[in-house]
């Protein structure tokens, strides 16, 4: 399948979890990847798995100085890019009233200054008809204990999407966000909701399926969007979470 034949994307957090199985679906459908991230150790051993038709940058999204490199470097090696994945995310857990003012800035910073601010530096060199996924989460409109300030960061990037969507509309350049539920990465496995009892439960009684996503099938969902089979969805939230968010919990 080559349905991203020659194109170029950038994966921004493309090191590990989604951006990776991005990275991975992306080059399996013809693609050239860009994939970013803040450990060069860790970019270096993901574009080694990945092969020649990746390469790798260190890019810290939270530096706006780091994001304007970073896209000059791309548009020296190509020019033009086709696919920008704004994937670079934390999720990290406190709850209302014990709210520090680091871990808002960290969230924030992250989630969605840097998501903004990539997107907006590549923006100038996209081509037209090209395709921005920001990849946000289910939190954004369904919530739980400890992460309002995730949940406001994702909630934010999708306003900023969907007003981006309609000012990019004019270059046929698509903008759409895909928002998983727990998916087996890293990441569900730090904080409050990393134990296994928390897990057990959430599987049990808020997942449909009984599991949690998988990074390879949100890429494919990442890698639908990006194609011109998706040629006219753009401003669009994509849940993918087995019906998790739509989902009355009986305990």
């Amino acid at each position: 399948m080559s349905k991203l034949k020659n194109k170029v994307a950038v994966i921004t957090g493309g090191n590990s979890g989604i951006g990776y199985a991005t990275a991975v679906e992306f080059i399996a459908q013809g693609a050239k990847v860009v994939i970013t991230g803040r450990n060069q150790k860790t970019i270096d051993e993901a574009v080694e798995k990945l092969g020649s038709d990746a390469i790798g940058i260190r890019a810290d999204v939270t530096s706006l100085v780091d994001t304007e490199n970073l896209a000059a470097q791309v548009r020296s090696i190509y020019g033009k890019v086709d696919l920008l994945i704004v994937n670079a995310g934390v999720a990290l857990q406190e709850p209302v009233g014990q709210l520090t003012e680091e871990t808002f800035d960290t969230i924030s910073d992250i989630n969605f200054k840097g998501a903004v601010f990539t997107t907006e530096k590549f923006i100038p060199i996209l081509n037209d008809g090209a395709s921005i996924i920001h990849v946000t989460s289910v939190s954004a409109y369904s919530y739980a204990t400890g992460t309002s300030v995730y949940s406001a960061s994702k909630a934010a990037l999708t306003a900023y999407s969907k007003s981006a969507a309609v000012e990019l509309a004019g270059r046929k350049i698509r903008v759409n966000t895909v928002a998983p539920a727990m998916t087996e990465t890293d990441m569900i496995y730090r904080g409050e909701l990393g134990s296994e009892e928390v897990h057990n439960f959430l599987k049990e009684k808020i997942m449909p399926f009984k599991r949690f996503g998988k990074p390879e099938e949100v890429a494919k969902l990442i890698a639908f969007l990006s194609s011109d089979d998706a040629s006219f969805i753009s401003g669009v939230e994509h849940a993918i979470d087995s019906g998790a968010s739509v989902n009355a919990v009986r305990i």
